[in-house]
C-alpha cells in the first residue's frame, strides 16, 4: 500500500471518481489507500458535491505552510498507551469525527464525543476538553448538552468535588437508540393524528398513515435490537 500523502494526480482520480458516483471504498481501493483516508480529504476539501482537485491541493499547500509557519503544540491524544500509535489513534479520531459528521452530528458534538470515546476511562472534564480540542468551554458546554440532550453521555459529580465529569460507556448506543425510539414513537402518534384528522383515503390522509405504518415497524425493530443487545451483554457479563 503506498504510503505517504496524497498526491496531485491521487486528487485529480478522486475527484473523477466522486463525479462518476463512486463511493469512499472503492475509491480507496483503486488509490490502494484506507477509505478513511479518501472521506477525510474529500471531507476536508467541499465535501463530495464540492471537490475539486487543484484547490484540495492548493489548500493542502496553504495547511502545511501555516503549520510550519506558527503551529502550536498538537493537543495530547488521550490514553495513547497499551502500545498504541498516536498518529495511528489521531488519523482515526479525524476520520471517526467525519464520518459522525458526514451522519449529521453537529461539528463540535461530534469532536467531544470522539475524544471522550478514545478514552480508555470513558470520562472527562470540561477542562480537559477544552484543553485537548483547544476551543472555548463555551463551544464544550454546547457540544455537552447537545449530546446529553440525545441519550448519548451524561453528567457526574464526585462528592464534594466542584467539577462536573462528562462520562460515556459501553451502553452509549443503546441509550442513543433508545432517545431515537422515544422520538419516532412520538412521530408515530403525531402521523396517526394526522392521518385521522386529513381522512384516511384522502392522498394526505393516507401518506400520513402509511408513515405511522413504517415509523411503528421502525421503533418495533430497534426495540428487538435493544432487547437482543441486552440479553447478549447479560450472557457476556455472567459468563466472566
Amino acid at each position: 500500500m503506498p504510503g505517504g500523502r496524497l498526491t496531485s494526480e491521487d486528487r485529480q482520480h478522486i475527484a473523477t471518481w466522486l463525479a462518476e458516483g463512486l463511493g469512499y471504498a472503492e475509491i480507496g481501493r483503486r488509490l490502494e489507500r484506507p477509505a478513511s483516508t479518501v472521506m477525510r480529504e474529500v471531507t476536508r476539501n467541499g465535501g463530495p458535491d464540492g471537490y475539486g482537485a487543484d484547490r484540495a491541493q492548493d489548500a493542502t499547500r496553504d495547511r502545511a505552510r501555516r503549520r510550519k509557519q506558527a503551529q502550536p503544540p498538537a493537543p495530547p491524544v488521550p490514553d495513547i498507551g497499551h502500545g498504541r500509535d498516536p498518529q495511528a489513534v489521531q488519523d482515526f479520531t479525524e476520520s471517526y469525527t467525519a464520518l459522525l459528521v458526514q451522519q449529521g452530528l453537529p461539528q463540535m458534538a461530534a469532536r467531544v464525543l470522539v475524544c471522550l470515546y478514545i478514552t480508555d476511562s470513558g470520562t472527562l472534564t470540561a477542562a480537559d476538553l477544552v484543553q485537548q480540542l483547544r476551543v472555548s468551554p463555551a463551544s464544550v458546554s454546547h457540544a455537552v448538552t447537545f449530546l446529553e440532550q440525545q441519550g448519548i453521555l451524561r453528567r457526574e459529580r464526585t462528592p464534594g468535588e466542584r467539577r462536573e465529569r462528562y462520562v460515556i460507556d459501553d451502553d452509549i448506543w443503546l441509550r442513543s437508540t433508545l432517545a431515537a425510539v422515544q422520538m419516532n414513537d412520538a412521530l408515530v402518534a403525531a402521523s396517526q393524528r394526522g392521518a385521522e384528522i386529513l381522512g384516511t383515503t384522502t392522498p394526505a390522509g393516507a401518506r400520513f398513515g402509511s408513515s405511522a405504518e413504517f415509523l411503528l415497524l421502525m421503533s418495533e425493530a430497534l426495540q428487538r435490537a435493544m432487547e437482543e443487545y441486552r440479553q447478549r451483554l447479560a450472557a457476556r457479563n455472567a459468563a466472566q
